[in-house]
């Protein structure tokens, strides 16, 4: 799974438990998820294992095992669920200092650091403007 989807299949799994529940189950299975998904259910654990240190799901271990949602939709922003499973900066810097001596070496990094940090404060403030429920409700409009 790609750094950038993973925002992209976390919402996938909140919406699909939300929907799950609203049909009358407690509970919905990796392995449901995953078939929505199509991506393994080790892939829905990790991401779910992420959301439920976040406190957006939880999870009921032996019989009738499953995952919940923690919080309603409405109270839950794309933010939130970003925050829960993109870890480090949108963008990176170098991995080793670039050659200080040089005129582009010694500039590159601040120069790029101010561009991705606005980048940065424009994703969050957009992240942050729409809910779980906005995304749910896009989704059950889209034409099939």
């Amino acid at each position: 799974m790609s750094a950038n989807s993973r925002l992209t299949i976390a919402a996938h799994a909140l919406a699909w438990i939300s929907l799950y529940q609203r049909q009358g189950h407690e509970v919905a299975t990796s392995e449901q998820i995953a078939t929505s998904a199509n991506t393994n259910p080790v892939v829905i654990r990790r991401l779910l294992g992420e959301l439920r240190r976040a406190g957006l799901v939880e999870s009921r271990r032996g019989m009738g095992a499953g995952w919940s949602l923690a919080r309603e939709l409405d109270s839950m922003t794309l933010l939130d669920v970003y925050e829960a499973v993109e870890s480090g900066p949108l963008f990176a810097m170098h991995r080793a200092t670039p050659d200080q001596g040089c005129v582009v070496g010694y500039g590159i990094q601040p120069a790029m650091q101010g561009i991705y940090e606005g980048i940065e404060e424009t994703l969050r403030r957009e992240l942050a403007s729409v809910t779980m429920e906005d995304v749910l409700r896009d989704v059950l409009a889209a034409p099939r």
